[in-house]
């Protein structure tokens, strides 16, 4: 269990992240297409996860905009948004805001939150996902996470961008 906070009042996540250096965990998210997606759909490439709790924020929304921008464009690299929303709701965010160098995912139908340790188990956000940064190799290994110590801020971008 890891201890972020949500407008200075302490909250709770599951767990922790995983390791760097240790295997990623294989994941179960859900595209615009409500087709299933792991590991696999991505092999061979860099996989940036920007965990969010909802698109339908701004700091969210302003990390998925930014990461878009400075990480979309990397030569073999897939940037994934993963998020509670549902894919319909994914799919409208990224049409009105023009992304189109990110894979929005939806934990719906998946443990994704809880195997990565990012599920929010307490407050009014209990079920949501914490903000993360999860970046894996071509090889499957993660390289670098960041929990955000409170949940309305971004992440670090530089340091994420670095690790890429």
């Amino acid at each position: 269990m890891a201890t972020i906070t949500f407008q200075g009042k302490a909250i709770h996540t599951n767990g922790q992240l995983p390791p760097v250096g240790s295997p990623a965990p294989d994941f179960l998210l859900v595209n615009s297409k409500l087709k299933n997606l792991n590991l696999a759909n991505f092999a061979g490439k860099k996989k940036l996860l920007n965990i969010v709790p909802s698109l339908d924020t701004p700091t969210c929304a302003a990390s998925a905009r930014k990461f878009n921008e400075k990480a979309g464009h990397m030569k073999n690299t897939a940037v994934l948004v993963v998020s509670a929303d549902l894919p319909f709701a994914q799919c409208r965010f990224c049409e009105t805001e023009d992304l189109q160098n990110v894979f929005a995912l939806s934990t719906f139908r998946s443990n994704f939150s809880e195997d990565y340790g990012v599920k929010l188990v307490d407050s009014i956000l209990a079920g949501l996902t914490a903000r993360a940064i999860v970046i894996i190799d071509e090889d499957n290994k993660i390289v670098y996470t960041e929990l955000v110590n409170e949940l309305t801020n971004e992440p670090n971008y530089d340091a994420a961008l670095a690790a890429l």
